[in-house]
C-alpha cells in the first residue's frame, strides 16, 4: 500500500507540473471578436510564482494586423506606457487616415505593488476597427519582482499541441450582417400606440354597455314579478 501511495503521489506531482504552465499563462479575453468592429479586450495575468509578485506586463501588438485606434483603461496601482510605429499604407478609422498605430503597451506596478502569489489581474484595452485577419497574436512578457521573466511568445500551430509558452491569441470572425441580427427590436410608433388604446377603449365601452343593458333587463323582470305578486 505504501508503494502504491508513493507511485500515485509521484504521478500526481508529474501531472501538476505539466498542467500548471498550460493553465497559468497570459490570455486575452474574450477569445473571439468580429472583424471590422471595435472590441473591449482584457489581458488576464495570473501569478504562477510562490514567492514573487508580477510587477510588469509588456504586450506587443501584431505587426501583420495593425489597429488604428487603441485606448487603455486605467488600472489602480499600475502605470501604462504606449509605444507607436508608422504604417504604410495608412489605416482608415471612421473616414480618417491613420498612419501611426500602437505597437506595444507596457504596464508597470507601483513600488511595493503588483500581482501577488495566488492572485491574478486584468488589463483592459479597447481597440478597432479589427483587421480582416483570422487571428491576432499578442506576444507578452511577464516580469516578476525577483527578476524572472515569463515569455509568452510562442504562436500556436494548426493541428499541433499547445506550445509550452503560448502567446495570447484573439480569433477574428466575420461580422453577422443579417437583417435579423442587425435590426433592433420593432417598437410601436405613437400612432400604433394610440390605435391600440382607442381599440381597448371601444371594447371596454361595449362591455360596459352590455352589462348596463343586462342590469336594466333584470331590473325590469324583477319589477314585473313584484307587480304580479301584489
Amino acid at each position: 500500500m505504501k508503494r502504491v501511495a508513493l507511485v500515485f503521489g509521484a504521478l500526481l506531482a508529474v501531472l501538476v507540473i505539466f498542467a500548471a504552465p498550460a493553465s497559468a499563462h497570459v490570455t486575452v479575453n474574450p477569445k473571439e471578436a468580429e472583424k471590422g468592429g471595435f472590441a473591449r479586450l482584457a489581458f488576464r495575468v495570473p501569478n504562477e510564482s510562490d514567492t514573487a509578485s508580477t510587477v510588469k506586463l509588456e504586450v506587443v501588438l501584431p505587426e501583420n494586423a495593425p489597429v488604428g485606434s487603441v485606448s487603455i483603461m486605467p488600472v489602480a496601482g499600475w502605470t501604462a506606457q504606449i509605444e507607436r510605429r508608422k504604417v504604410d499604407p495608412p489605416i482608415d478609422v471612421h473616414g480618417a487616415q491613420v498612419s501611426e498605430v500602437v505597437s506595444k503597451i507596457t504596464w508597470t506596478a507601483a513600488s511595493g505593488g503588483g500581482v501577488k502569489p495566488g492572485e491574478f489581474a486584468e488589463f483592459p484595452v479597447s481597440m478597432g476597427p479589427l483587421p480582416d485577419a483570422e487571428t491576432m497574436v499578442f506576444k507578452a512578457l511577464q516580469t516578476y519582482s525577483d527578476g524572472n521573466v515569463s515569455r509568452w511568445i510562442e504562436e500556436p500551430q494548426p493541428g499541433a499541441e499547445e506550445p509550452e509558452n503560448p502567446a495570447p491569441v484573439l480569433r477574428l470572425v466575420a461580422a453577422d450582417n443579417s437583417p435579423a441580427a442587425s435590426a433592433p427590436p420593432a417598437a410601436a410608433t405613437p400612432d400604433e400606440d394610440e390605435g391600440v388604446a382607442d381599440g381597448l377603449a371601444i371594447i371596454l365601452a361595449v362591455v360596459a354597455l352590455v352589462a348596463g343593458l343586462g342590469g336594466l333587463a333584470l331590473g325590469g323582470l324583477a319589477f314585473a314579478r313584484s307587480r304580479r305578486t301584489s
